[in-house]
């Protein structure tokens, strides 16, 4: 039978450790990581193409329906692909349209880089827009 001394010592261990998790699950939230990051509207659609490519002034904009990516056309034709990468989205300059597909609302597009993945998007009425749209782009 554990003594009253080693009883005391395994409680404050298991407080100690319950205060550390609490203590990172805190710093976590107040770092703002590890939340489902969406895309809320048109403007921050905008505002990430510009970062991305600093000339990129998007005028056409079609965002996927849970937020987790988006395509953005300028005046110039080009068309820029979003998506979510972890907590950040990352964004790729399209030049082809050998990478897209349609079905029905969805479009699933990709890059010439495979390390960025293809992404399927729901576009809603906009995506067999969106499709023909990309078959304007070089092969």
């Amino acid at each position: 039978m554990p003594s009253d001394q080693a009883l005391a010592f395994e409680g404050l261990k298991l407080a100690l450790s319950l205060a550390a998790i609490l203590g990172v699950a805190w710093w976590v939230a107040r770092q703002g990581l590890g939340g489902d990051v969406r895309l809320r509207d048109a403007d921050e659609v905008r505002e990430l193409a510009r970062a991305a490519l600093c000339d990129f002034e998007a005028e056409a904009i079609a965002i996927d329906r849970a937020g987790i990516g988006a395509l953005a056309r300028d005046a110039r034709g080009r068309v820029l692909l979003l998506r979510r990468h972890g907590s950040q989205f990352a964004a790729r300059l399209l030049d082809s349209h050998a990478f897209a597909r349609l079905d029905r609302t969805f479009l699933t597009v990709g890059t010439d880089d495979r390390r960025f993945g293809d992404v399927t998007l729901d576009l809603g009425t906009e995506a067999q827009l969106w499709a023909s749209s990309l078959r304007r782009l070089g092969s």
